[in-house]
């Protein structure tokens, strides 16, 4: 189990980097005056940098120097510390050591990722290690997955508090407004890439129940696609509109149903659950929904295909963005996401979650989302489930997580329909 004489409560690994910068910058203005940060990456410089622009404020933050593939710097920088904080990725290329480091040394973890390969990986690999050692890893602590999660684990709770039964047909809809960085764009080659070299891995991508705890306890609730085009009104009678596919749907699906495992299983022997996205209702919307379904569709078979040979994976370099960049902070700012999470419970008591904020989702709402979980996880612990190992944000945090967000500006609410 972890020590008490960490000399870290918290280590932001890759803080040199465009989503690691901006988290930095949140940690700065969220973390208690008494906590004992520090900044790590490869270079000195560049951290001493970073720490200069942050100013006075974070004069006295640590600077820690490692390399993602050095297991000895991974492994004192985990000894030195009560949670890490990583934002980098792609996680498939370069997480695993850092997981690795902090399973055997007992310390907290959270990270960004959107890459179920990666945490199918660290499942197989680091689980028990964790669950031995009391680390707490928790993956996609940003947009994806913290929205979708405590969505529907807030609806869970709710359901309890009402006695109404166990959750069954839920759906979320997503709307919002951001840009997209080179970083997240890294994340889905690097899938691509390990799927060409190794087909039978596509299998991850496909199968709902991929992340489980155990696959024989999940509930048998016939297909669950994470391909979407309807009408609005077919989830609920109070939307108009359409619907179509929700580019994170297929990943922020998974976690959501490893939470449920993670807890025992307790949404329901008939909980179906799914995610789309608003393509409003102008009379464009129904092209407008098609195109999305269709254009992420054919994006994801053309990534695959160049992914296999070298001219193509040279293509993607030219016309994908590089890694480390990120959009201004004019879109970051004028950014926003609001999800609505409908279910029916088994008693047919109607319930519908809202989780909304400002700022680009993906970037400015993910370093808020990424800073509070990694605050929560180093001084929320005596409010949080006793459970350790490869961990989703809900069955980690759940209450304490949902009550940082919302004290830092989000609403999460749930309201009886």
């Amino acid at each position: 189990m972890m020590a008490d004489n960490r000399e870290f409560d918290l280590i932001l690994f890759g803080a040199t980097g465009f989503v690691g910068k901006l988290t930095a910058e949140y940690l700065l203005t969220a973390a208690p005056e008494s906590a004992r940060i520090a900044l790590a990456g490869r270079s000195l410089d560049k951290l001493t940098k970073v720490r200069t622009e942050l100013g006075p404020a974070a004069a006295n933050w640590g600077l820690v120097v490692a390399d993602s593939t050095d297991d000895a710097a991974l492994a004192a920088l985990a000894a030195r510390t009560k949670v890490v904080v990583t934002t980098v990725g792609p996680y498939l290329r370069y997480g695993l050591p850092l997981v690795a480091a902090c399973a055997k040394a007992g310390t907290h973890y959270a990270d960004l990722t959107g890459e179920p390969l990666f945490i199918r990986d660290a499942i197989d690999q680091y689980h028990e290690q964790a669950v031995e050692t009391g680390a707490k890893i928790v993956n996609s602590a940003g947009y994806d997955s913290i929205p979708s999660d405590l969505s529907v684990y807030q609806l869970y709770k709710r359901s309890l508090e009402d006695n109404s039964g166990e959750l069954e047909e839920t759906t979320l809809v997503a709307s919002l407004k951001g840009g997209v960085s080179g970083g997240t764009i890294d994340s889905g080659r690097a899938m691509m890439e390990a799927i060409a070299a190794d087909p039978s891995k596509g299998s991850v991508l496909s199968h709902p129940y991929s992340l489980s705890p155990d696959r024989s306890m999940d509930p048998d609730v016939g297909r669950q696609s994470d391909q979407a085009l309807s009408r609005a009104n077919t989830i609920d009678p109070s939307l108009d509109g359409w619907v179509s596919t929700f580019v994170m749907a297929q990943h922020n699906t998974k976690i959501v149903r490893r939470t449920n495992g993670l807890l025992g299983w307790v949404y329901g022997k008939n909980f179906r659950y799914r995610e789309v996205m608003s393509a409003g209702k102008s009379p464009a919307a129904p092209l407008v929904a098609a195109g999305i379904a269709g254009g992420i569709v054919a994006g994801m078979a053309t990534g695959a295909v160049l992914s296999r040979v070298s001219v193509g994976r040279k293509l993607l370099d030219r016309v994908l963005p590089k890694p480390g960049t990120g959009p201004s902070e004019k879109t970051r700012d004028s950014g926003w996401f609001a999800m609505k999470t409908f279910t029916r419970t088994s008693s047919g008591a109607k319930y519908v979650a809202t989780f909304s904020g400002q700022g680009d989702p993906g970037y400015k709402a993910t370093a808020v989302l990424l800073g509070e979980s990694g605050l929560s996880l180093a001084f929320d612990t005596d409010k949080q489930p006793e459970l350790a190992g490869i961990l989703t944000p809900g069955a980690a945090m759940g209450d304490a997580l949902t009550e940082r967000l919302r004290a830092a500006g989000m609403t999460i609410e749930v309201a009886r329909a």
